[in-house]
């Protein structure tokens, strides 16, 4: 069956409490409203529409691919459902209508409803599921032999019905009817005035039309996010889903109630990952490695074989093959370490390349700088890349040695294999091979101490 998708995505999510509009509040990293549009995508939609209210132009910007409709007045799942007339005029396939609220909708879900859906030979399939507690869910009423009849919204519902633990899903798929005439049938609710779209049942049924249901068996793939209290019991759902597919393609999770993986991250086969660790955004994790705890990387590529310290932060940077960082390591964005670098303990890196074999392993800063290969920097060396005005970069050649606690004023460069002396500041370029010092001569002062004694000592009894 060829599919559009129509996503609800309106709502102002007033019980969210916040000035962001609800669909965007993040899942494991991803705007709850990328997950029903990957979904449908996955289940084969052709396109996808979502109908924006409340937030629009926030929401419209952040999803390439989509189109988006209007619902200007916000009267209900039905009147939202309506704003995409115009742009599914035409089409003759099935129309698939998610929740821009349900995050945790999993392919498995959907492929059960469109199968259900052509094995019924129906007009409308609904997804319903059973909860212990249905409260805040549309009951699903059925006849004597499991035929269903109609939806009831809990503000409508009486009390026999408010007894059914069977609920609406919210998520439906239509073919072969005019879907927008009966929308246009549905009346407003007695109590609230909103157009529901679960009214469709009971109205398609009434016109000969063949409605069916397809019954899910995990209710949480269909959970709303409608406060705090949901988004973070989202969150944990999502990130045990994350954290299960990782330690199934081989990856050992020490503790995955305290591991945050954000969805779509990858981590190779054989990688070790400690508790209390984040890695965020567009990440990747090689083979082979180990993040220990408190360590967070956002938007890096962590090469095979690479041992992330305790309480490192890795950030839009590119680590290649057997890096050590940290601990109490910083990477800004734009730093490159090549195979086999060794970044210790409080060192901070900035848009800055640092090559193969080098080593910094204690108490520097490298920023705006290209670092050469095999060159050892000392504990204390900073690159002064500001003047106040704008960065300058520093460049230090293959096999140079600083000293430790240097400054290298920039712009400057140090030649291939120059040493710097510990203590010095280097202002100008240092030549191939060169020796730099900038230190004062030391003097040693015979006797000083004692004569300091007996002058305190005089002074006391003075």
């Amino acid at each position: 069956m060829e599919l559009v998708a129509v996503i609800l995505a309106a709502g102002k999510g007033e019980r969210m409490i916040s000035k962001m509009p609800k669909v965007l509040h993040p899942v494991a990293g991803k705007p709850m409203l990328y997950y029903p549009l990957e979904v449908s995508r996955k289940v084969g939609a052709l396109r996808r529409i979502v109908v924006v209210g409340h937030g629009r132009e926030e929401v419209s910007s952040l999803f390439e691919g989509v189109q988006f409709v209007v619902q200007e007045e916000q009267l209900g799942t039905a009147h939202a459902l309506l704003a995409a007339e115009e742009a599914i005029k035409g089409w003759e396939g099935g129309i698939l209508v998610l929740c821009g609220d349900t995050p945790l909708v999993t392919e498995e879900c959907l492929r059960g409803l469109i199968e259900t859906h052509i094995r019924e030979s129906a007009n409308i399939t609904v997804v319903t599921i059973e909860r212990e507690d249905p409260t805040g869910y549309g009951r699903v009423v059925k006849d004597g032999r499991g035929r269903l009849l109609r939806i009831v919204e809990e503000v409508e519902a009486g009390p026999e019905e408010r007894g059914i633990k069977e609920v609406n899903g919210g998520i439906y798929l239509f073919s072969s009817l005019p879907l927008f005439d009966l929308l246009r049938a549905i009346p407003p609710s007695e109590r609230k005035g909103e157009h529901y779209l679960t009214d469709i049942v009971a109205l398609a049924r009434e016109k000969g039309y063949r409605v069916v249901s397809y019954m899910h068996g995990n209710a949480m793939d269909v959970a709303g996010v409608n406060t705090r209290k949901d988004l973070a019991i989202a969150n944990r759902i999502m990130r045990e889903r994350i954290l299960d597919g990782l330690m199934a393609a081989g990856v050992t999770v020490m503790d995955p109630s305290n591991t945050y993986i954000d969805y779509g991250v990858k981590v190779g086969m054989d990688s070790i990952l400690y508790p209390n660790i984040h890695i965020e955004g567009d990440s990747t994790v090689g083979e082979g490695c180990v993040i220990e705890e408190g360590s967070k990387i956002i938007d890096s590529i962590i090469g095979d074989g690479c041992r992330i310290r305790s309480h490192s932060l890795v950030e839009s940077s590119s680590i290649g093959k057997g890096v050590v960082i940290g601990p109490f390591a910083r990477l800004r964005p734009g730093s490159i370490l090549e195979e086999g670098v060794k970044i210790g303990n409080f060192v901070e890196v900035k848009n800055s390349t640092i090559k193969k074999g080098t080593k910094a392993n204690h108490l520097s800063y490298i920023g705006d700088a290209t670092i050469g290969e095999g060159v050892n920097i000392g504990a204390g060396t900073i690159t002064c890349n500001y003047d106040g005005f704008k960065k300058h970069r520093t460049v230090v050649e293959d096999g140079a040695f600083i000293g430790s606690d240097t400054q290298l004023i920039a712009p400057v460069r140090v030649g291939r294999g120059a040493y710097i002396g510990s203590g010095t500041t280097v202002t100008k370029d240092v030549p191939p091979g060169a020796l730099a010092l900038s230190r004062v001569e030391q003097k040693n002062i015979e006797g000083w101490v004692e004569r300091r004694k007996e002058r305190a000592k005089s002074d006391s009894r003075s």
